[in-house]
């Protein structure tokens, strides 16, 4: 798979979620994928291989960082909860797939109850 096609899958994924809304708060370059107005996912559009920046349980995100070369400390984020997931192959698809789900679980159950309840509908 190219790092294109990488791309787009992560951004499709992210586009999937209940309630996702795509907006660009820092320009063009980077896709923010956000869930009743808080930030799940930043998707860097420039050029490839790109990377994709995901909330993480701090524990775990200690423990990918060790796991793979391609997942560092988020970028411009707090390091502690966000980490970059380079999107050149070095971490497999579905670990991806993964951790934009749980970025996206990690931020739905902060929200309020009625927040999560429009979310189902």
């Amino acid at each position: 798979m190219t790092s294109g096609a990488r791309r787009d899958r992560v951004i499709a994924a992210c586009a999937a979620k209940p309630g996702a809304v795509e907006d660009y708060p820092f320009g063009d370059e980077v896709a923010v994928f956000k869930v009743a107005g808080r930030m799940f996912a930043l998707v860097s559009l420039g050029p490839a291989p790109g990377s994709v920046s995901l909330k993480c349980d701090p524990d775990l995100a200690a423990d990918l960082r060790r796991r793979y070369a391609g997942i560092t400390p988020g970028y411009h984020l707090n390091k502690r909860h966000w980490n970059t997931v380079a999107l050149d192959g070095s971490v497999p698809g579905e670990e991806v797939l993964e951790l934009i789900d749980h970025s996206y679980d990690l931020v739905v159950a902060r929200l309020t109850r009625a927040q999560r309840d429009q979310l189902a509908t």
